[in-house]
């Protein structure tokens, strides 16, 4: 029988969110064995269209650590940050391991929504990290200095969406936070926060922060 316990810190302060989940089942997932990455954009704003592909992948497979430089595009810019993907032997003489994927990256920004009357959104920090031995999988996520988003709940609920509106109440965007999802396999895949732009923005696409995912290990 899986038994999975999900367990969120809230803010503290006002400047850092956290959360984590816990799964535990068998072995033998189909969700990666560990991958971290920063993030990834793509949308089209007007006659622009911009693509940043997945930032600082790292899997346990390899490569096992990734670092992106700060990069800017239209609407859109992030001040880099690392990925590792480690294995550690637990018990040498049974081939027991576990694994640790990790994603950090700092000074996100998104600025496409200004011109239709929304906020700038920032990140100052965030992390993502996905932890797996044998039987058990755990994913937690952290950000700090959020800007031009107010008002999340304390803890933040798996998958919870807060409208990005501007001034008398259109909605421009949906940001997603903590987006979890748990196969039954004793895997986890974990995206802390995802934007996707909507109609009255004059915008189509998306933009992921934070993602990692983890199986038990063998």
């Amino acid at each position: 029988m899986r038994n999975t316990n999900v367990r969120r810190a809230g803010l503290v302060g006002a400047l850092l969110v956290a959360g984590s989940v816990l799964a535990g089942a068998p072995a033998w997932a189909d969700t990666p064995a560990g991958v971290a990455d920063l993030g990834e954009a793509s949308f089209t704003k007007g006659s622009t269209t911009v693509t940043v592909p997945s930032l600082a992948p790292c899997a346990v497979e390899g490569p096992t650590s990734a670092s992106a430089g700060s990069l800017s595009k239209t609407g859109l810019s992030w001040g880099g940050g690392t990925s590792s993907c480690t294995t550690t032997v637990v018990d040498p003489d049974n081939d027991t391991t576990s694994t640790k994927s990790t994603a950090t990256g700092k000074n996100f920004e998104l600025s496409a929504l200004v011109s239709a009357g929304g906020p700038r959104i920032r990140l100052s920090s965030y992390t993502v990290t996905c932890d797996a031995v044998q039987r058990q999988t755990s994913a937690n996520w952290t950000f700090s200095g959020l800007g031009g988003i107010t008002g999340l709940p304390s803890p933040v609920p798996a998958g919870y969406t807060k409208p990005i509106t501007k001034a008398g109440g259109t909605v421009l965007a949906n940001a997603v936070f903590n987006t979890q999802t748990l196969p039954g396999d004793g895997s986890i895949s974990l995206t802390m926060l995802r934007i996707d732009f909507l109609p009255a923005s004059g915008i189509t696409g998306s933009v992921t922060v934070g993602r990692t995912a983890c199986s038990p290990t063998p």
